[in-house]
């Protein structure tokens, strides 16, 4: 559960008191019966549109007046059921996904509100749900036990897989008390725009951060690297503050995230020196002893700067170098073992939730504790590696690293190859002698 405030930061919270409400990792605190009543419920499935539905969520309750948002997902299970561990802990993990979102959303509202808390739990898996007429009751029910008298629905929103219920999900709640409203978001079919829209403030930001840049570069001093320095400021305010800068910057937010972002500079100089130390000493070991591997890791740092800054601070760290942004998930290819252990132990994605969203929102769970990250190569390899292969998509090896049935037939090929064309040079040097003779 997490309580966030637009009008305060959260870098004054302390990260170790075990009820810190801005931990998305609280299990206790999520199970609470002593949730804030009242607000907005919305129910949560791993759809292409959750993240935009999360979004406007949130601009309803605040634009709403709504105290809490309910983050609810209904079990298509059962307890009891074969298999009902790993699909709850799954269903957990998408809940604390959002709920990150929405928390990061709340950060990032201008201006003052009233606050808003955020609210997670898995409903339903104490019986059996046939239909649209179950799922409705129990969605009313949770709502009235927590006083909430709104439901917003996710538009691709389907507890029990690929049969769409949105339609009658929303006709079964209109003979409900509750207020229903689909999410206007559609599922993403090309690449956001990559400008903004230009404003001031973010000139001025852009502004800045390059004239102090150039002038740690130069000499703060000398009159002509400050004329030069405004001339170059102004071309590239001009030319990038629509690119560089996604959020309007605020106050306290903006200065706050500044701040951070300086403590955290020396935090990856170390991590840098550290892994330099680690890959020279392995290189210098005449075993070589070097596993180079593909990995998943599905962080919870939000879209746009944070999740560049978290990519390319693993890129900059020697032994890892980030290969695929794909919404949260980063592909990243290791070279040691050790350097893909500190990947999952998700040291640098605590570091970059610290410098966005304050310290309370640093303490969480790492991507291995998660269950949110994969080796996609190698004896270890835990997941498929999702790039086609260029035979149209026919898999060469095995998860297991071992060879498949294609790479038997390719290795069969080269040999009778190999074969056909030593006979060749033997009977051309079989010809050779009879001629020579």
């Amino acid at each position: 559960m997490a309580d966030t405030d637009a009008g305060g930061d959260t870098a004054d919270s302390d990260p170790g008191d075990p009820g810190d409400p801005g931990d998305p990792g609280d299990d206790a605190e999520r199970d609470s019966p002593s949730a804030p009543v009242g607000g907005l419920v919305v129910p949560v499935e791993p759809t292409p549109t959750l993240r935009a539905t999360i979004t406007h969520a949130v601009e309803t309750a605040v634009d709403g007046g709504f105290s809490t948002i309910h983050l609810v997902e209904i079990a298509s299970w059962r307890n009891g059921d074969p298999g009902v561990a790993d699909r709850a802990a799954a269903a957990e993990r998408v809940l604390e996904r959002a709920e990150a979102w929405a928390t990061s959303d709340l950060d990032d509202i201008d201006g003052e509100h009233d606050p808003v808390t955020v609210v997670t739990e898995l409903i339903g898996a104490d019986e059996y749900l046939f239909g649209p007429d179950d799922y409705v009751r129990v969605l009313a029910a949770y709502a009235e036990e927590h006083g909430a008298g709104a439901v917003l629905l996710d538009p691709e929103y389907s507890p029990v897989g690929n049969t769409t219920l949105l339609q009658p999900l929303e006709f079964a709640l209109s003979n409900t008390s509750l207020t229903v409203e689909t999410a206007p978001v559609t599922r993403p079919t090309r690449r956001e725009r990559l400008r903004s829209d230009a404003t001031g403030k973010r000139f001025v930001a852009m502004f800045g951060l390059s004239l102090a840049f150039y002038l740690v570069l130069g000499d703060p001093l000398y009159w002509f690297d400050w004329a030069t320095g405004i001339a170059t400021a102004a071309i590239v305010s001009i030319t990038l503050s629509r690119v560089s800068i996604d959020i309007e910057p605020a106050v306290p937010r903006t200065p706050m995230r500044v701040f951070r972002g300086v403590i955290y500079v020396p935090v990856l100089l170390f991590e840098i020196v550290k892994a330099n130390v680690e890959v020279a000493r392995v290189i210098l070991d005449p075993r070589l002893p070097i596993e180079p591997t593909m990995n998943r890791m599905r962080v919870i740092v939000g879209s746009g700067l944070p999740l560049m800054t978290l990519a390319n601070s693993i890129t900059l760290t020697p032994g890892t170098l980030t290969v695929r942004a794909r919404d949260s998930d980063l592909y990243v290819h290791s070279l040691i073992p050790s350097a893909r252990d500190g990947l999952f132990d998700g040291s640098l994605e605590r570091w970059t939730r610290f410098v966005y969203y304050g310290r309370a929102s640093a303490r969480l769970p790492t991507p291995r504790e998660r269950d949110d990250c994969a080796i996609l190569q190698g004896p270890d390899a835990t997941e498929e590696l999702p790039i086609a292969a260029a035979d149209g998509g026919a898999a060469t090896t095995a998860v297991d690293g071992s060879p498949t049935e294609r790479d038997d037939e390719d290795r069969k090929d080269r040999k009778d190859r190999k074969d056909r064309k030593d006979r060749k040079d033997r009977k051309d040097r079989g010809a050779a002698e009879v001629t020579d003779e």
